[in-house]
């Protein structure tokens, strides 16, 4: 793409890997910073997917469900056969089972942002704001809130938040900490220190593991699209690439057929580590 007729193929890429931040990142880790758009998205798609659930149980009826009633009942029914599977403990099911169910609705949703048009959110909220134009990339906007490590993060760190519950809950407070220090290696005195630092690590390990395979998946997606989006724009400045557009067109539907895919298999896969992280709380050693 010429530089005098619109953005570089690497300034386009950096653009749209900008989040609508409150203000910008002033070193490599800046909690200070707020990713406006990842916040916004996730909000939104949580209302919807709660709206989702909500009329699902309002519509309920004994009688032949129809496509939506029958839809929600399949995943209600994946969810719960997963749950029984993983936790055993029936009155803790009445709990984690719907957390699971809305924890893969909402991730599959803020997946799925993924699969709009690269440009068509951020070319709205430049209008809206007043930057479309010859200042349009002034407007940045993310829209797939999972490609955010933060969003990810925040969601596993959540989970182990969970977990610890769970953990009090089931084991008590004292039984617990026991359990902080005498498992993996034992009860000895000499173990306790070794048997803490283990049981951390995992903890650490599992929740970064957790929100970095959702992250790593939903980013690589949205990068992907990008790419192809910008075989697009080659083509609009190439007078022999006749072909490129028709190869645009192909590599786009099938990335975004493979993509549904994945962002179904990555959300079933976060709510499967969660019940699993929250049915280990249950366990004793």
């Amino acid at each position: 793409m010429a530089a005098e007729n619109g953005p570089t193929a690497s300034e386009y890429i950096v653009h749209h890997l900008t989040h609508w931040q409150n203000h910008p990142m002033k070193g490599v880790v800046d909690f200070s910073v707020v990713n406006i758009d990842s916040i916004f998205w996730s909000v939104l798609l949580a209302v919807l997917s709660s709206f989702f659930l909500w009329r699902a149980a309002r519509a309920a009826s004994s009688g032949v469900p129809g496509r939506f009633q029958a839809a929600v009942e399949i995943l209600v029914e994946m969810v719960d056969t997963q749950a029984k599977g993983i936790i055993h403990n029936a009155q803790s099911r009445k709990m984690v089972a719907p957390l699971g169910l809305a924890v893969f609705i909402w991730v599959f949703l803020m997946n799925a942002m993924d699969l709009l048009p690269v440009d068509l959110l951020p070319t709205v909220w430049g209008w809206i704001t007043g930057a479309a134009g010859q200042d349009s990339h002034h407007a940045y906007l993310r829209v797939v809130p999972t490609a955010d490590l933060s969003t990810c993060f925040g969601l596993s760190v959540s989970v182990l938040l969970v977990c610890f519950a769970y953990n009090i809950k089931i084991k008590g407070v004292g039984g617990w900490l026991h359990e902080l220090f005498t498992a993996p290696f034992g009860n000895h005195p000499i173990l306790w220190p070794v048997n803490f630092a283990m049981q951390m690590i995992e903890f650490a390990a599992k929740t970064v593991s957790h929100g970095m395979r959702l992250f790593g998946n939903m980013y690589a997606g949205e990068l992907l699209f990008m790419l192809i989006a910008l075989m697009g724009a080659a083509a609009a400045g190439s007078v022999s690439g006749v072909l490129l557009p028709v190869g645009h067109v192909i590599a786009g539907a099938i990335w975004a057929i493979f993509h549904v895919l994945i962002i179904t298999i990555q959300a079933f896969i976060f709510m499967m580590l969660a019940l699993v992280y929250i049915g280990q709380a249950h366990d004793t050693h």
